[in-house]
């Protein structure tokens, strides 16, 4: 088969398109023939070398996917209800970029209803961190505010809908006014320009001094600081991503006097019972708001997955709204 290979660590010029072996499913696995592979963060921090992917794991780079069942566990996919030559989505913990993929079955979603392969596999990866970090960690409720920065991310533009889905108040930040118009356009019903405005103050002008309950950091360094400022309280600060630093300082009185919850968690070393739960729960809540219109998927590019450098060049650029897509 045909995939994407890092044949060393450095810039989108490393990956290459090679051969492998068609992979084989085992127990609780399928077998995908893979139409589509969503390109995330993570995947550019494998390739600088910076993610390493779990023991046991391929090293092929690509968290999501969507195709076609072609074999896999009789039995898993009967409990699962999932039959050969189901279209499906599935998060994997890596070997995405490939034209054949295992998956677990517990991982594997059905592609929504009118929704193409590129749509489909443009969903796993920030639709399950998004759940479990906004929602299973970050406990969003309907009626608080949720501070999404990076709003024009692919994670970003899952989380204004979802939470504006739920109820909540969204304020999103973006890097340019045009990604500001974007996150307002998706339901944020706030958005801040970083580079020209201080998310701090505007975030207690916007809740009336009260500070937003839940924030969604992708960013970390000093941008915890600033956040443990703007929180209300008992509000919670959920860091997914270090971008800005993996170091920072903070006000501990200021967490102490409002009892805020500083937390985070990285989706692709857990259990598959854990990424099971999530499945589950996307199946029940998010997969109708999906197949209603109510959500819908943001595609920025699709690259052939012979373009995959170019792919990786635009996610490091930060040019992009939305989601970066290969197509097989």
């Amino acid at each position: 088969m045909r995939a994407v290979e890092i044949t060393s660590f450095g810039g989108p010029e490393v990956l290459r398109l090679g051969e492998r072996p068609v992979p084989q499913s085992g127990v609780g696995e399928v077998l995908i023939r893979v139409l589509a592979s969503g390109i995330n963060r993570p995947d550019v921090l494998q390739r600088l070398g910076h993610y390493a992917p779990p023991a046991g794991t391929s090293d092929l780079p690509g968290l999501e996917v969507a195709g076609v069942v072609e074999s896999g566990d009789a039995a898993a996919m009967a409990k699962a209800g999932i039959r050969v030559g189901d279209r499906i989505c599935a998060l994997v913990a890596g070997g995405g970029y490939a034209e054949w993929c295992v998956a677990p079955v517990a991982q594997c979603l059905p592609a929504p209803a009118g929704f193409s392969d590129i749509e489909a596999a443009s969903l796993p990866e920030t639709f399950f961190t998004v759940w479990s970090n906004v929602f299973d960690r970050g406990h969003l409720q309907a009626g608080e505010s949720l501070m999404v920065q990076g709003g024009a991310s692919g994670i970003g533009v899952t989380a204004i809908q979802l939470a504006r889905a739920f109820g909540a108040t969204v304020i999103a930040t973006a890097g340019s006014d045009e990604k500001c118009a974007a996150c307002l356009t998706l339901g944020a019903h706030h958005a801040i320009n970083y580079k020209s405005q201080d998310f701090v103050a505007e975030a207690k002008r916007i809740t009336d001094g009260k500070g937003v309950d839940v924030v969604l950091d992708m960013v970390a360094g000093d941008y915890v600081a600033r956040e443990v400022e703007c929180v209300a309280e008992d509000g919670r600060i959920v860091i997914i991503a270090v971008q800005g630093g993996v170091k920072s300082e903070f006000n501990a009185g200021l967490v102490l006097r409002r009892r805020l919850t500083i937390t985070g968690s990285t989706l692709r070393p857990r259990s598959i019972a854990f990424k099971g739960a999530i499945a589950r729960a996307l199946r029940e809540r998010v997969w109708p708001l999906l197949e209603a219109g109510q959500v819908r998927p943001v595609i920025h590019s699709t690259f052939a997955a012979s373009d995959a450098a170019k792919a990786h060049a635009l996610m490091e650029s930060n040019q992009h709204i939305g989601k970066i897509v290969l197509t097989w």
